[in-house]
């Protein structure tokens, strides 16, 4: 028998992550020698002899690094015809590791900054997006601002009726979506539903980009200092903002930093803008933003799209106008009343920018947040060339949650069963810190993603566009797959609610919205015909979570029942959650089922 669970207590102590400096306890069962080693790693290998603490269990207690890193650790096993190796999972996420010939896969402890503090309001929090374009609109509309919106948006379509289909409009050069076609949806429009959001429960607004851009998404920012005049203007966000405040809601903001738009005011490859930008003059203040490899049409660009050049973030330039703490956009906004920004790609920053990012915020607001959208392991990702470490204390407060949204649609749809969900939910347990474990997104649906209905009836798929627009377009839910979609994901509503991290609803997924991928994920939210049985009972979900103290702070628990079936607890011990604070009540006992 060779035998390690690094999610059992009995053989890593303490579990998890551990704050720098601190002990680790481990064991390790063999009754196949009388010598087993512990090999560790922190950019230098050692060797520890372990010791007999029972029969056939040995145990060795080392000291962690003393500043944040990652820390890895196997076992080797003496034997007189060769050593042995034992390691890590071969599907990487921990628990009961495996024997290897060489070298193993090592096992992970992340070693965190013992001040790491994130904000409270996460923790306890609720988060709804909201894609500003198509949300509401309000009864003024465009009015005072049609000027400013015809010289803003030169070519933008205006679709006369709120719930017409989005348009499908690809540009021949990349094969990408246009996104012209608009809606008009309104900071004033989101104002008018506060009192929506908060009977959903709501405290955090994510509002994908809302400044000047030629999009409808605005991913392609024309100007960081400016709200999109089809939006409304700076007393629109003000007014959004305080009468946010009121209800006890947060707005947290879209920072897109890799990347302009080729119609911006840096750039200014179609000349709209009354500045010298980096397209039309190597004299622009801003032509370092940006590399050309033959000045003006061959630019770096984001995967591809000329319509999308890529910043040089490595210039000193850039960093101020973003971070200088007087002038600097992302201070700037939050010291406006943002509670803080969701950082786009932000994998595709340098890890010194994202250091200062930090920095900058929360030098403006030490409550602000900073919140990554990373795609897969966010304790441990190579992008680039270089290792990246979201959770160590010194980068983000949390980020995206999408791994454990693929994990959950895959199980809700036969893909893994209950016993392979648990291992995920495990697997993040342990290598996140406290702090940003119980700070993570957890969603369902995205602006990126196919609606979370289309998702549950298997039509998830790898890739932004994952199949033909075209053909995706056609593609509608009958009544039974419906059915059963709706109630997938309730039961997936009531697994996030039950989980450590802010449960978050993509907007409309509440009322039953369909559609495939963008466009069609990004239809105007159907206000005259919500499913409102279905909104009932994730409001429901959504109050229990605001209500119940121990679904937000308390230890988790997680049990596979059967193949179909987990079983979350949340409760107190001692009478104090998992950051000390005191917690008074009874356990919680969430029981998940896709019977």
């Amino acid at each position: 028998m060779l035998y390690h669970d690094s999610h059992d207590a009995q053989y890593r102590d303490p579990l998890g992550p551990v704050a720098a400096g601190n002990r680790l306890t481990l064991r390790f069962a063999c009754d196949e020698s009388p010598e087993v080693l512990l090999r560790t790693w922190d950019g230098q290998e050692r060797i520890y002899p372990m010791v007999p603490v029972g029969e056939h269990l040995f145990e060795a207690t080392v000291t962690v690094p003393d500043k944040p890193m990652l820390f890895w650790y196997d076992f080797i096993i003496r034997r007189a015809d060769g050593d042995l190796r034992y390691g890590n999972s071969r599907d990487q996420l921990g628990g009961e590791g495996a024997c290897y010939d060489g070298q193993p896969d090592s096992y992970q402890v992340t070693v965190y900054d013992p001040a790491y503090r994130t904000p409270e309001y996460l923790r306890h929090g609720i988060i709804y997006q909201i894609f500003p374009d198509r949300f509401f609109k309000d009864k003024n509309g465009q009015k005072g601002r049609v000027r400013k919106i015809a010289a803003a948006h030169p070519d933008a379509t205006f679709h006369e009726e709120w719930n017409e289909r989005p348009t499908l409009d690809l540009d021949p050069e990349n094969g990408d979506n246009r996104a012209l076609d608009f809606f008009g949806g309104t900071l004033r429009g989101i104002k008018q539903k506060l009192d929506y959001l908060s009977d959903l429960g709501v405290s955090i607004l994510y509002l994908n980009p809302i400044f000047r851009a030629h999009s409808n998404h605005r991913y392609d920012t024309g100007n960081y200092e400016e709200i999109d005049p089809i939006l409304g203007d700076d007393a629109a966000f003000d007014e959004l903002v305080s009468a946010a405040k009121a209800r006890g809601i947060r707005i947290l903001l879209d920072g897109v930093f890799s990347h302009t738009g080729a119609d911006s005011v840096y750039f200014n490859r179609y000349g709209r803008y009354d500045v010298l930008g980096a397209y039309q003059s190597q004299e622009s203040p801003y032509y370092d933003w940006y590399r050309f490899e033959e000045f003006p049409d061959k630019y770096d660009t984001w995967w591809g799209f000329y319509t999308l050049p890529a910043v040089n973030k490595d210039n000193a330039s850039y960093r101020d106008f973003l971070l200088n703490a007087e002038t600097g956009v992302m201070p700037r906004w939050v010291r406006r009343g943002a509670c803080g920004w969701r950082l786009d790609v932000v994998d595709e920053l340098p890890v010194d920018m994202v250091l200062e990012m930090r920095k900058a915020v929360k030098q403006a607001d030490p409550d602000a947040t900073l919140l990554g959208e990373v795609w897969e392991d966010a304790s441990n990702k190579t992008a680039y060339g270089v290792n990246r470490s979201y959770c160590l204390g010194d980068m983000l407060d949390s980020v995206m949650n999408y791994p454990l949204r693929c994990a959950v649609i895959d199980f809700f749809t036969g893909v893994i069963d209950a016993y392979q969900l648990r291992r995920v939910i495990l697997h993040q347990q342990e290598v996140y810190p406290v702090p940003f474990y119980y700070s993570l997104m957890n969603l369902l649906g995205s602006h990126d993603r196919v609606r979370i209905l289309n998702a549950m009836c298997g039509l998830n798929r790898e890739g932004a566009v994952q199949m033909d627009r075209a053909e995706a377009e056609k593609i509608t839910l009958g009544k039974r797959e419906l059915k059963s979609a709706k109630k997938r994901y309730l039961e997936a509503m009531k697994l996030l609610c039950a989980l450590p991290g802010a449960p978050t609803v993509y907007y409309g997924d509440e009322i039953g919205m369909t559609g495939m991928a963008d466009p069609w994920n990004r239809a105007p939210m159907n206000w005259d015909e919500p499913d409102e049985k279905l909104l009932e009972g994730v409001r429901a979900l959504l109050l229990k979570r605001r209500d119940t103290p121990v679904l937000q702070t308390g230890y988790l628990e997680v049990e596979a029942v059967d193949a179909d079936t987990l079983r979350i607890t949340r409760c107190a011990r001692e009478g104090k959650d998992v950051f000390g604070e005191p917690l008074a009540g009874k356990a919680a006992v969430v029981k998940v089922s896709r019977k």
